[in-house]
C-alpha cells in the first residue's frame, strides 16, 4: 500500500485492514482484506486483536472466528497450522475478547450449529469478526457477500496508522462514500482523544 510510505504505524503496531459488511440480519467485519498477503500465526493473532479492538471502539462486542475449510482440527492440513497456532497465541496473550477456531464460515455464523456440533466452542453467539487465512480468501469473501448477498460494504478500513486514513474503491457508491466518511470521522476523533 502506498499510504504506508507516507503515514507511519501507530506505536509500532502492525498495519491491517478490514471491511464492514452490513446486511438486514447482521454486521460482520472481515480481515485482513488489504495488507497481509499470507499472514503467519503471529500476524493472524495481531490481525484478530487489532480488528477486535477497532470493532469494540465502533460499539460492537467482538466475537472472533479464525476461518478455515475445517472445524477444530477435523482435517489436518498444513494450511490449518497457522490458524491453530494463532489461537494458541491469543490464548497466551490473554486477550479481552471472545475468539475461537479454526472453523468454517457456516459454523462461525450459525450459533445453533455451534451449540449442536461444537458445544466446546468459546463463542457466546455467532461470530461477527471473521479472520481469513490470507488476503485472497478475505477479498473473495467480502466481494461475494457484497455482490451475491447484497450486503453493504464499508472499507477497507485501515488500522494501525498514526493518522486516520482509509481507502475508497473506484466503484464505490455515494452511500459507501458517506459510510466511509463517517468511519473516518470516528477514527479522527479517536486519534484526537488518544493524544490528550
Amino acid at each position: 500500500n502506498d499510504i504506508t510510505k507516507v503515514i507511519s504505524s501507530k506505536n509500532n503496531q502492525s498495519f491491517l485492514s478490514m471491511s464492514m459488511m452490513v446486511s438486514k440480519e447482521r454486521t460482520v467485519f472481515i480481515g485482513d482484506v488489504n495488507i497481509h498477503d499470507t499472514p503467519n500465526a503471529e500476524q493472524l493473532a495481531n490481525i484478530a486483536t487489532g480488528i477486535a479492538n477497532t470493532v469494540k471502539e465502533l460499539g460492537y462486542k467482538p466475537r472472533v472466528a479464525l476461518l478455515s475449510f475445517s472445524n477444530f482440527g477435523s482435517l489436518s492440513r498444513p494450511s490449518s497450522k497457522d490458524l491453530k497456532e494463532a489461537v494458541n497465541i491469543l490464548d497466551k496473550n490473554q486477550v479481552d475478547f471472545e475468539f475461537d477456531g479454526e472453523m468454517t464460515p457456516e459454523v462461525a455464523l450459525d450459533y445453533d450449529l455451534i451449540k449442536k456440533n461444537y458445544p466446546f466452542c468459546r463463542l457466546s453467539g455467532p461470530a461477527n469478526v471473521l479472520i481469513c487465512p490470507n488476503l485472497a480468501s478475505a477479498n473473495i469473501a467480502y466481494k461475494l457477500l457484497q455482490r451475491v448477498a447484497g450486503a453493504e460494504m464499508t472499507g477497507p478500513i485501515l488500522e494501525g496508522m498514526a493518522k486516520p486514513a482509509h481507502v475508497l474503491q473506484r466503484d464505490d457508491s455515494v452511500r459507501e462514500v458517506v459510510h466511509m466518511a463517517a468511519i473516518c470521522a470516528v477514527d479522527a476523533q479517536r486519534h484526537a482523544t488518544q493524544k490528550l
